[in-house]
């Protein structure tokens, strides 16, 4: 579904509701009252954690901004996850900042239904993890160009024990 159609069908459902009268429980943002997660997507590439925090902030208290970035290259994706203290504040967020223009792009701002924060790793944990999925094919040949970034070990001497 186009994203532009899916944010007026979210402004339609809202003012449906607010016609109504429907309670806030009864509302369809009860369905993420568990997550004090949104998703931010759409947003230009030069956005950094410090502007989201400050757009985000005047609908409550954000506890956490996540923005995804390249492994490789550390350049923003263009979305994120931001967290709030209180997930009122995630209705609000949703409802005000959805569909809204930051920088000439339109934004799209979602609820979260079951988004769980990447804990950072230390480099030895990271080390483990690779060394259990065993050597990076590409690197036996000479062809990884993820470097630090991938998921595989690029140990030497295990590389050459597995091509044996």
């Amino acid at each position: 579904m186009n994203p532009l159609t899916s944010v007026k069908q979210i402004q339609r459902i809202n003012a449906r509701e607010s016609d109504l009268g429907i309670s806030e429980e009864a509302s369809w943002h009860a369905k993420y009252k568990d997550s004090a997660y949104v998703y931010v997507g759409g947003f230009s590439y030069d956005l950094t954690e410090g502007d989201l925090l400050a757009i985000f902030a005047q609908y409550g208290e954000v506890v956490d901004v996540n923005l995804v970035r390249d492994g490789g290259t550390g350049k923003s994706k263009g979305f994120a996850f931001v967290a709030y203290e209180d997930q009122r504040s995630t209705t609000l967020a949703v409802d005000n900042l959805n569909e809204a223009m930051v920088l000439g792009r339109i934004i799209k701002v979602d609820h979260c239904g079951k988004y769980v924060k990447r804990e950072e790793e230390d480099e030895e944990t990271k080390q483990k993890k690779r060394e259990a999925r065993g050597v990076c094919r590409a690197f036996q040949r000479n062809e990884c160009t993820r470097g630090d970034s991938c998921k595989f070990s690029h140990d030497e001497k295990r590389a050459a024990i597995e091509d044996e």
